[in-house]
């Protein structure tokens, strides 16, 4: 049997569910097309847009695989024609719009980056997604500089303590929020200079004070709701809002006036429908300006479980149950 015959594992979600529709199927080895790599996969990265796609709530892009995974670690098993940036056996890392959760993965290369020196494959599958979220959303659409102040909402999860990472990398202050008194410490053991528990605690008010009345520079939210209002108010003169996800609401409604008395930008993006041209602009960024930090061990992916990829229910119920600090990854 020939590589193109040969067969292999995928995660699919066999009707919107909860973590129980997952299951595994056989499927024929892909192969990849014009600029594209093949990877033999050692881990793949669980994400909550993973979690939305298995209640069928995130649908899949035109001609992205619908097995779950947006993220994947392992080598270069193949190349397709004009494909020369990573030869057979090299390890890499890449962003992929679909799949991920399976033995072997397409990648668009211009998505895929090198291992740095002295990461595990493990939490090189932590990396793709968050840090080019992270990296597009806060330095690149944020505006991020050194000296100013980052709020980072949701500080434990996966683009949280990315968030914190890079930014105190790049040398601004953070304040993140947290949903218990032990996370808000957590996020402050990672690096940040303040964890607020937002049930307990005004992120607003604390805000205000840590920075002696200024605000946030930029303020990284994936809540939306009546978090839209609290984040203006929580904002700098010329902040900058960037809104990634709506966990809970997609609607508000707002007082416009902060927006104009403090010169506001609440701006936004997503990353799973980019062009890989789009992605390809991002990963060359990484790969410049963070991959030193990396490779310097100046930041690096937090893991907060490992699970095989027969237990793929096991990670989206622990992703679910938000007690995670960090990334859940599966391993091949």
């Amino acid at each position: 049997m020939n590589d193109q015959t040969e067969m292999m594992r995928v995660v699919v979600a066999r009707r919107p569910g909860g973590p129980d529709v997952l299951e595994i199927e056989n499927r024929p080895r892909p192969v990849p097309g014009e600029g594209e790599i093949l990877v033999r996969v050692a881990a793949a990265g669980v994400n909550r847009p993973d979690v939305l796609q298995r209640m069928g709530l995130y649908p899949v892009p035109p001609g992205a695989s619908d097995a779950l995974g947006l993220e994947v670690a392992g080598e270069v098993a193949a190349q397709g024609a004009n494909a020369t940036r990573y030869p057979l056996g090299t390890p890499v890392m890449a962003l992929v719009p679909g799949g991920g959760y399976a033995d072997y993965c397409v990648v668009d290369e211009r998505s895929a980056l090198p291992i740095p020196a002295g990461l595990t494959t493990v939490e090189a599958a932590g990396i793709p997604e968050t840090y080019f979220t992270v990296w597009t959303n806060v330095f690149d659409r944020g505006a991020l500089k050194a000296g100013e102040t980052l709020l980072a909402h949701g500080g434990t999860s996966g683009i949280g303590t990315t968030a914190i990472s890079l930014a105190k990398a790049f040398g601004a202050r953070v304040v993140a929020t947290a949903g218990s008194d032990d996370k808000a410490r957590r996020c402050e053991r990672l690096g940040a200079d303040l964890g607020v528990n937002y049930r307990t605690e005004d992120f607003v008010q604390r805000t205000i004070a840590t920075t002696d009345g200024r605000g946030a520079d930029v303020i990284l939210d994936m809540v939306g709701g009546d978090y839209v209002e609290r984040n203006y108010a929580a904002a700098a003169m010329d902040g900058r809002i960037v809104q990634i996800a709506y966990l809970q609401g997609q609607k508000a409604t707002v007082d416009l006036r902060p927006i104009m008395q403090k010169r506001l930008v609440h701006t936004g993006s997503t990353l799973r429908p980019r062009s890989p041209a789009e992605k390809g602009v991002i990963a060359d960024a990484l790969r410049a300006r963070v991959w030193p930090l990396l490779e310097a061990g100046r930041c690096k992916p937090i893991i907060d479980s490992v699970f095989p990829l027969a237990e793929a229910a096991k990670a989206h119920e622990r992703i679910e149950s938000s007690a995670h600090v960090g990334k859940i990854v599966l391993t091949i």
